[in-house]
């Protein structure tokens, strides 16, 4: 069956590919057949033996040959009738397809031209073949003048070409139009309208003008507001160099006036203009770190430190602040934490002292508390300022972080300040990655918290010797001291080394406790000294092997002589971590406890002479200086550290005393180089002096800048003149101590 399908279709193909084979042989067919039956017709009548027989059955075969051939040629025209019909019924379909076609064509043609958009297409030789209506208008001209033309917009401005992963290209033009200059954004792209022709190039361009004239407006806005930052930092920094010029007079004469013999009223007046002098200074830092801050150009230092000896120096810088209010202060780190933390120590530091130091101010009665904990993720660290102060209402906390803000106007002016301590620290610690976070409460204090990531340092970043906490468990250690936050803060720590701790309160309590168990250790808070506490520490002397004073530094020169020696060591409030675990060790019981100055009389810190007043090797120093005073107090500091001193009032003066004395073969250790100065500046003439060092001898000079100028960016100008190190006014005298201590040893310093 299959193989008669296949021949009939393979004759069927034949057939339609040779019509004139069909033909002929359809026609020789016929032939044939009307030529023998008419043949043989005529010959069967001329026979002379007629036989009707055969003459019947002869018309009878030729009538049903007609007959048969009749009902063929019926079936096959109403086989072509049926076919006929189902071709009209296909064109009829094929007319509405195409009127719908046409409607549709229509349809987006009547789009196409009405599109806001400019469109036009160009076929492979750039010649327009199509375009709408916005193209025509924008080019006045006809869509008739266009076609077939190369026509281009006048271009006035090319703007940046991009081409998208697509293959798109996207480009911006400025175009000149009857409505004056005119920006359109330009997307062009490849369609191919037929498979067998070439594609064409599909031009969208859209208005951008306002966008444009938008972006234009915030870029001017935008350089103005930088320039107006810029112009902003000058002045701060142009203000804070004519204000630390005389502030460094004003610091530095009262510092010298305190170190020489006053009475008591002028030491009182003289403490009175240093104080001055330092809330002036630290009002224009916060001014300067506000600027900063404003104009982006806080940068932080990631290295090694030692986070807490960090905290504890903190909390003993503040100490004598908080002491003279009768407050407490201490801290607390977490063993933990990492001895070692890569970070922005100065940074964290300010943060830090400004939070402590308006908690001290803002606190009368009780004290402060500084903990660092592990963070809730890992390497972060978490830290806390917690006071007993006047607390900060609800609707007040949100608005203390804002620059110039305070809780009240009562408070403002109870306390002063700026009210940029706080936006300064919330937005240092947002740029170290964290955020402070206020829980407060009217007259219950305050608690300021944050979070911030923090590395652990490599073991080879620093030389810091690692923290070893003393192994007290199972150790009693009773601790007799008021309910105070430094008290809780010792008995966490001890609770951490393992110690059972007992705390009390009361010296007589704590006293008929001591026989109820071996003591391992017992420490006495000794600030306010009484026959009790005496008492308790002669019978602690037959219960506890570690006996240990607290006390703050004022409270020293209260405590009886007698009952210093009750006790086996003793240390000073705010108590370090270090100090605690020396005297808890077993080597701890042999420490005598004898303080400095036990049989000297009492003498007034300022009169104090370090031992580092006088320098162990002379130098001598070139300092150029325009300002008398500040010429006068360097010279002052320098000869009470042992130094000789120079001093010159311009840069041409210090260039030429430099190449004098280098040329008489006594050439200056160190050169205290001001920067801004009349005719040749301190950069300046540090160029110079380089530039002659580099052509007369390999010997290089150490250039210390002075300048009141705090910025980072004139810091580099510093380091790329040539200078080795930067002192910043108001002098202060340990860092040029340090400085000048340190040039032999170190090629680059900065205090």
């Amino acid at each position: 069956m299959l193989r008669a399908l296949r021949i009939r279709s393979r004759l069927r193909r034949f057939s339609r590919r040779h019509p004139w084979i069909t033909l002929t042989i359809r026609s020789v067919m016929i032939f044939s057949a009307a030529f023998g039956g008419a043949y043989g017709f005529i010959t069967g009548s001329r026979s002379e033996t007629y036989d009707p027989h055969s003459f019947a059955l002869g018309a009878s075969f030729l009538f049903a040959l007609a007959c048969l051939a009749l009902a063929t040629v019926s079936m096959r025209m109403r086989w072509l009738r049926k076919k006929m019909r189902k071709i009209e019924l296909h064109n009829e379909a094929l007319a509405d397809r195409n009127w719908e076609l046409k409607g549709a064509e229509e349809h987006a043609r009547s789009l196409f031209e009405s599109q806001s958009d400019l469109i036009v297409l160009r076929d492979s030789d750039g010649l327009i073949t199509s375009v709408n209506d916005a193209y025509c208008a924008l080019a006045r001209k006809s869509r008739e003048a266009l076609i077939g033309t190369r026509f281009a917009l006048p271009v006035l401005e090319q703007g940046a070409i991009a081409i998208e992963p697509s293959g798109t290209r996207v480009h911006d033009q400025k175009i000149d139009s009857a409505m004056g200059p005119r920006w359109i954004a330009w997307r062009e792209g490849l369609v191919r309208s037929d498979a067998y022709q070439a594609a064409d190039l599909q031009c969208v361009g859209r208005d951008v003008t306002d966008r444009a004239e938008t972006e234009r407006a915030m870029a001017e806005a935008r350089d103005l507001a930088n320039s107006a930052n810029r112009a902003k930092s000058k002045f701060l920094a142009m203000a804070s160099h004519e204000i630390r010029t005389p502030l460094n007079g004003i610091i530095g004469m009262s510092n010298l006036l305190l170190d020489t013999a006053l009475t008591p009223e002028q030491a009182t007046y003289a403490k009175a203009v240093k104080t001055s002098g330092d809330a002036l200074m630290a009002l224009i830092d916060e001014l300067l770190d506000f600027s900063k801050i404003e104009a982006g150009k806080i940068d932080l230092e990631y290295r090694p430190f030692t986070l807490a000896a960090m905290i504890e120096e903190i909390t003993e810088l503040l100490a004598p602040r908080a002491q003279a209010r009768k407050l407490e202060i201490a801290s607390y780190v977490d063993e933990r934490l990492p001895a070692e933390v890569i970070g922005d120590a100065a940074r964290l530091r300010q943060v830090l002292l400004n939070l402590a130091g308006n908690a001290i101010k803002f606190t009368s009665v009780g004290g402060v508390a500084l903990i660092a904990e592990p963070g809730i993720w890992p390497g972060e660290v978490s830290f806390l300022v917690r006071d007993t102060g006047i607390g900060i209402a609800p609707e007040a906390q949100q608005r203390i972080f804002r620059e110039f803000e305070q809780a009240s106007e009562g408070t403002a002016r109870n306390y002063g300040g700026t009210g940029l301590g706080l936006s300064i620290s919330e937005r240092i610690v947002r740029r170290m990655g964290g955020r402070i976070t206020l829980e407060s409460a009217e007259g219950a204090g305050a608690a300021f918290a944050f979070s911030i990531p923090l590395a652990v340092a490599e073991p080879g970043d620093s030389a810091a010797s690692p923290f070893l906490a003393p192994d007290l468990t199972g150790k009693s250690v009773m601790l007799v001291a008021p309910q105070t936050i430094e008290a809780s803060l010792i008995a966490r720590r001890l609770g951490r080394w393992g110690a059972q701790t007992c705390t009390v309160a009361d010296a007589d309590i704590a006293r008929a406790l001591l026989p109820e168990r071996s003591w391992y250790a017992v420490l006495a808070d000794c600030t306010g000294s009484d026959t009790r506490l005496q008492d308790f520490a002669a019978a602690a002397s037959r219960h506890a092997t570690h006996r240990i004073a607290m006390f703050t530094p004022s409270a020293r020169r209260d405590i009886p002589t007698g009952i210093m020696a009750l006790f086996t060591g003793y240390l000073v409030k705010p108590l370090r971590a270090t100090s605690l675990a020396a005297r808890l060790s077993a080597s701890g019981a042999a420490l005598v406890p004898e303080l400095p100055g036990d049989n000297e009389p009492a003498i007034e810190p300022s009169s104090i002479v370090s031992p580092q007043t006088v320098a162990p090797r002379a130098l001598s120093i070139l300092v150029a200086e325009d300002n008398e005073i500040n010429a006068l107090l360097i010279r002052s500091l320098l000869t009470r550290m042992g130094h000789r001193a120079v001093i010159t009032t311009d840069g041409e003066q210090a260039l030429e005393s430099w190449i004098a004395a280098d040329g008489a073969g006594t050439p200056y250790d160190v050169v205290l180089m001001d920067i801004q100065m009349p005719k040749l500046d301190g950069i300046a003439a540090t160029k110079r002096i380089r530039a002659l060092e580099a052509e007369r001898s390999p010997r290089r000079t150490k250039i210390l800048a002075l300048t009141a100028n705090t910025l980072v960016d004139d810091r580099y100008a510093c380091f790329e003149a040539g200078m080795d190190g930067f002192l910043v006014k108001p002098l202060d005298r340990e860092k040029l101590m340090d400085a000048l201590a340190a040039i032999p040893a170190s090629r680059t310093i900065v205090a």
